[in-house]
């Protein structure tokens, strides 16, 4: 275990689906008010400096971050030949919802409330999953994402989502403002001025984080509701 500055524990952890297990790394500040999963892109993994840079900022908050890899290594690179899993979104879901059964059930964050960080594709499981699991998911922020690829799930969304899009990022822009009046829950927009796709731009990624800290921490609480082992 590596030991962090804002008094953050970082822990590989294991997550050992059904089929397949997962790498992951978890982030712990102390005595956090609750657990987001990060939820990658297509390229991307439990490593991406921009998710680790998001992280930082829950963690400053007093929100654990749990950053994984949504594919095992050799589904990685098939999926860099063909490109297929990272866009099938009920495959990511499905391993996502894997994930999230894996932290409720843990005995270090199973007292946590869940949120969900989405990029990219990843942004549409997260939603999907959020559809899926309403007494488990508490919020939901995309980053970039694509929640037009969550289809028809979006209604079925309750849960708070906070949508956060680059001023220049034209065509993602639009996708998420015709996404937003599908779900059914509380939600809102967040444009950061001058960021494109990625928030290379000095400043945006930290803008991004302290978004996605607001949000979690304004919705995110400890214990989940009792009824949640019986949802499923």
């Amino acid at each position: 275990m590596t030991i962090l500055s804002h008094h953050t524990a970082e822990r590989p952890v294991k997550i050992v689906l059904s089929e397949v297990a997962l790498l992951g790394d978890l982030f712990l500040p102390d005595a956090p008010t609750g657990l987001v999963l990060f939820v990658h892109g297509s390229g991307s993994g439990r490593h991406s400096p921009r998710h680790r840079k998001v992280s930082e900022a829950l963690t400053d908050a007093g929100v654990a971050a749990l950053l994984f890899d949504l594919l095992t290594p050799s589904e990685s690179v098939e999926d860099r030949w063909r490109g297929h899993l990272s866009f099938d979104i009920p495959f990511l879901a499905a391993r996502l919802m894997g994930v999230l059964d894996w932290a409720v059930q843990s005995p270090v964050t199973g007292n946590l409330g869940i949120g969900l960080f989405g990029a990219s594709t990843g942004a549409a499981a997260a939603l999907r999953t959020a559809a899926e699991r309403p007494l488990e998911v508490q919020a939901v922020v995309s980053r970039g994402g694509r929640p037009d690829l969550a289809g028809d799930c979006l209604s079925r969304v309750i849960a708070p989502t906070l949508l956060i899009v680059g001023e220049k990022d034209v065509s993602v822009i639009e996708k998420n403002r015709q996404a937003a009046p599908h779900l059914a829950g509380e939600n809102a927009l967040h444009i950061v001025p001058g960021a494109t796709h990625l928030f290379p731009e000095p400043g945006a990624l930290e803008e991004v984080g302290r978004a996605a800290a607001d949000w979690f921490s304004r919705y995110l609480q400890r214990n989940r509701p009792s009824s949640v082992s019986s949802s499923r």
